[in-house]
């Protein structure tokens, strides 16, 4: 299946529905997660990888320390399509349990 670009209102609907932290652009979906340790980042890393993989549309991803940083883009078409918003919402629920405090 050919990935179709966003338009800017499907931009703004994407947005709506993800993550606050998410900054939508039509060059690209962005966010920056703080984990609580490097090993906590590199799970997140480990997680995400059998997702991008089973949707065969892979991030450009940033570490540092604890920091990780995801850009979701559609190289093939230079912008964002349906694809990166797919992968974003899920990930968001990845991100969301290594994030949340453990007991």
């Amino acid at each position: 299946m050919k990935p179709t670009i966003l338009t800017a209102d499907q931009l703004m609907a994407a947005e709506s529905g993800l993550h606050p932290d998410w900054q939508v652009s039509a060059e690209a979906i962005r966010r920056t997660v703080e984990f609580p340790s490097f090993l906590v980042a590199v799970q997140f890393i480990d997680e995400l990888a059998p997702v991008a993989e089973e949707l065969d549309h892979h991030p450009d991803l940033t570490i540092s320390w604890r920091t990780v940083g995801i850009t979701l883009v559609t190289h093939s078409e230079g912008a964002v399509t349906e694809f990166d918003v797919n992968l974003a919402h899920r990930l968001d629920p990845i991100i969301e349990a290594l994030l949340a405090p453990s007991d």
